[in-house]
């Protein structure tokens, strides 16, 4: 029955259209999130049969930790054919739509504004904040770093952020609480414009309510339909085990790829978290992490001084916790 209401076509088949669809209409919110994010991700390479459906429902509800179990491991990240994406080469249909892209992309976004956030923090926040962290940048360098010999992690692009479920929950003064993090998707959207399918680039989402589950903004129209991405409940992308998340990196550096830059929502937690845990996961195989700030955000409260950071705000707090933990943060990156 289950399965029935969310085949729209009723052809037997869910597919990911069937499934967002179907979220939207019934309203999906908090409690169905994990099953939305499970079967997007599983629905990306083709639709699901209705037998294989009821076998995963099945598998969720006897896996001490339903949608984030063994069932990711049926996702596309554990296929043998999975490659890297600045591997890729485009197929007949594709190729012909990738060559206009390629003669558009310097029309489109153009430069990412790195410096914009301190504008933004002082009309927000007062001059003191943005000169504050206009003072944290001067500290840190601008890196160049070799596209080919790297790997580019931005941590939940998502419109709930921005415009959606977790921005309503701060309540009055959302929308003016998330300025620097729309800035960072910005920055994010002007990078991917000009890098995407040029090097190896990976993305996690949160689960969210349907309506808030989506890619943020400008990033939406320029990531392909079946751009895979990491479940990541927490703060941490080494959570849970089974959404591939490992798999890939050992894979990135199997192809020589030693560097692993990390950009996205928010910086003082789960930027902070999941640079420092890679890390140390890695450590042995002595790979670097780098936090790129201008493609990295958080709320303007924690671009705010708090006696809980001796001083600090939340975001230098952070900044000197990844340093400590021998993760090379940086004010930007050029790419070469």
């Amino acid at each position: 029955m289950f399965f029935d209401t969310l085949d729209l076509d009723k052809d037997g088949l869910l597919s990911r259209s069937d499934l967002n669809t179907s979220a939207k209409r019934f309203r999906w919110s908090w409690h169905e999130a994990p099953l939305l994010a499970a079967f997007d991700l599983l629905s990306i390479s083709k639709p699901i049969p209705k037998s294989k459906f009821i076998a995963l429902i099945n598998q969720i509800h006897n896996d001490p930790l339903g949608p984030y179990g063994n069932i990711l491991l049926k996702s596309p990240h554990f296929l043998q054919s999975v490659s890297l994406r600045g591997d890729r080469i485009p197929n007949d249909e594709t190729a012909e739509e990738d060559n206009r892209n390629e003669i558009q992309k310097e029309d489109r976004l153009g430069q990412p504004d790195f410096d914009s956030l301190t504008g933004l923090l002082e009309n927000a926040a007062g001059t003191e904040v943005g000169l504050q962290y206009q003072s944290l940048l001067e500290t840190l360098e601008i890196a160049c770093i070799p596209a080919e010999d790297s790997a580019l992690l931005i941590l939940d692009p998502q419109r709930s952020f921005t415009e959606g479920a977790w921005m309503h929950s701060i309540g009055y003064g959302g929308e003016m609480d998330v300025i620097p993090i729309r800035s960072a998707f910005d920055n994010c959207s002007a990078f991917l414009t000009r890098y995407y399918g040029q090097m190896e680039i990976m993305f996690t989402r949160c689960p969210f309510p349907a309506d808030s589950y989506g890619w943020a903004g400008r990033i939406s129209d320029i990531l392909d339909r079946d751009q895979l991405y990491f479940i990541k409940p927490g703060n941490s992308v080494l959570f849970p085990h089974t959404n591939g998340f490992r798999q890939w990196v050992s894979r990135c550096m199997d192809h020589g790829k030693k560097t692993l830059i990390m950009g996205g929502c928010t910086l003082n937690s789960c930027v902070r978290v999941s640079s420092i845990e890679t890390s140390k996961k890695f450590r042995n195989r002595n790979l670097q992490v780098v936090v790129d700030l201008s493609i990295s955000g958080a709320r303007i409260k924690n671009y705010i001084s708090s006696r809980v950071f001796n001083g600090l705000s939340a975001v230098e707090s952070a900044v000197v916790q990844m340093l400590d933990e021998g993760i090379k943060v940086v004010r930007q990156i050029e790419w070469n």
